[in-house]
């Protein structure tokens, strides 16, 4: 083989003496790299310690411990009055060396050595932006949660109960399940305990596990004729067939529905019934039933979202379709704390035990590890009744809010377009009464500093809308907004 000093070792080991890696181990990683990718082929002499450190200007203690390192992970060998060399078959003599270039030393590869099937299904829809004013589908506000007092929560039990939580649990915190349970029996009517709940992260992570279990490539799938965008790419992505059904001021047509159902077999129907999306219509009581009826004539599942049950302004909202279930033919899902910080919401399933024992299983492959510390956390809100005292306050100053955009739209915008104040959630839907291209409306208040994502157009031949959220924005911030918004929609018309 080449002689050890006519490697270029200054070409692809460089020290970086203020890292905090010790130089022997940024020196013997840079080894082991050049070895792994065929710089040094098996077989190569290395030079012995001193000339490693007059070569590098390191000290020859160091150089003894490149090489011990190296050793010790099986990567070099050396021979009493021979010298040191890589590990390995002996290569043909006549190879030579590749060429070093430190970039290729460094450099990732740039694409995989095999093939993978791709697909556009997933893509990421949500689009990030810097505008200093932001609508969103309707999100609340971080800065209303006391981040601080929960915070304080979850170190207090890390200290108090960390140590008897034990290893892993994928069924998650018997203890969360337990008040969750209860507090879904008081709050929405659902007679259920901790044996039919199933802890996710979020609801998007629900609605996986449920279609992974519950549906077939092939099965078709009815959702509103206008849908949570991300819910049916999960769909999509399960092969299964979507058809839309038309949505009025009541919610789902049930007579399309059935007429659907008289034609072909249907797997499931999704819902979001407490405030459809995106339209945030509630799905009166009378059609809530004729559904309950119609799944158990023809057999399909009822997938109800309840994104949003926790906001509502001006009455008691209508409990949902699974707590007058008494065939199995709902599987109910929603989130807990969405009002409280992102750190401190999760996702839940609620089902008969015989479905949640089959949903565990594919709950134990993806989150294995669950997040017990936060649902104590979460459990303790809900049994000292803090998560009931936070929702009074902030539901106050969210139907402040909602009332606020509401008159502010009215005011200025209300000659060319319509609303209804929604009974509760966090958005408005608005239909626009002039022709008017949503895509360069938003495009024109991005450049006023107003962030209007696309997730939040509707528009084609029959209709132009948008869902706009409120509870992100403060009282100044909602009259900024509306008037960007009202000034660029009248230089268009």
């Amino acid at each position: 083989m080449d002689s050890p000093v006519e490697i270029p070792y200054q070409s692809f080991i460089k020290i970086d003496r203020n890292s905090e890696v010790s130089i022997y181990l940024q020196i013997a990683n840079q080894l082991i790299n050049a070895i792994q990718r065929g710089f040094l082929p098996f077989g190569t002499k290395l030079p012995g310690t001193r000339s490693l450190s007059m070569i590098l200007n390191i000290h020859r203690n160091t150089a003894v411990s490149v090489y011990d390192e190296l050793l010790a992970q099986g990567w070099i060998e050396s021979f009493p009055n021979k010298g040191t060399f890589v590990i390995g078959k002996t290569q043909d003599q006549t190879l030579e060396i590749k060429v070093f270039e430190k970039q290729h030393l460094e450099n990732y590869p740039k694409q995989t050595g095999f093939s993978f099937k791709t697909t556009n299904i997933l893509d990421n829809p949500f689009e990030q932006s810097h505008c200093e004013y932001i609508f969103n589908d309707g999100i609340p506000d971080i800065r209303l949660t006391q981040v601080d007092q929960y915070s304080r929560i979850y170190s207090s039990i890390l200290k108090r109960k960390a140590h008897k939580i034990g290893q892993y649990n994928q069924d998650g915190s018997e203890f969360f399940k337990q008040h969750l349970s209860k507090y879904l029996n008081l709050s929405r009517g659902l007679p259920i305990s901790k044996n039919n709940l199933l802890i996710t992260r979020s609801t998007e992570m629900s609605i996986y596990i449920v279609s992974r279990i519950l549906l077939s490539e092939g099965d078709t799938v009815l959702v509103g004729a206008l849908s949570y965008f991300s819910v049916n790419m999960i769909f999509q992505k399960a092969g299964v067939k979507i058809e839309s059904v038309p949505i009025d001021h009541e919610g789902i047509d049930v007579e399309e529905v059935r007429k659907v159902c008289r034609q072909k077999k249907i797997r499931m129907l999704y819902l979001t019934p407490h405030h459809h999306y995106p339209t945030t219509v509630t799905l009166n009581a009378q059609r809530r039933l004729e559904l309950l009826q119609l799944a158990e004539e023809f057999g399909f599942v009822i997938l109800e979202d309840d994104y949003d049950y926790e906001f509502h302004y001006d009455k008691s909202p209508i409990l949902p379709l699974a707590s007058a279930d008494t065939n199995g033919m709902v599987v109910y899902i929603g989130s807990f704390g969405k009002s409280l910080a992102p750190g401190f919401r999760t996702g839940f399933i609620v089902a008969p035990e015989n479905l949640m024992a089959e949903m565990r299983k594919y709950l134990g492959i993806i989150d294995r590890q669950g997040d017990i510390l936060m649902e104590h956390v979460l459990g303790e809100l809900i049994a000292e009744g803090e998560i009931n005292r936070y929702l009074k306050k902030s539901l106050k100053v969210y139907k402040e809010r909602r009332d606020y955009f509401s008159l502010l739209l009215q005011e200025s915008l209300g000659d060319f377009m319509r609303f209804e104040k929604p009974s509760g959630g966090l958005a408005l839907w608005l239909e626009w009464q002039v022709p008017v291209n949503l895509m360069q409306l938003a495009k024109n208040c991005a450049r006023n500093n107003l962030f209007i994502p696309k997730t939040l157009l509707y528009q084609n031949k029959h209709l132009s809308a948008m869902r706009l959220g409120f509870g992100n924005l403060n009282k100044e911030e909602m009259e900024k907004s509306v008037e960007i918004l009202s000034e660029k929609v009248k230089t268009m018309i």
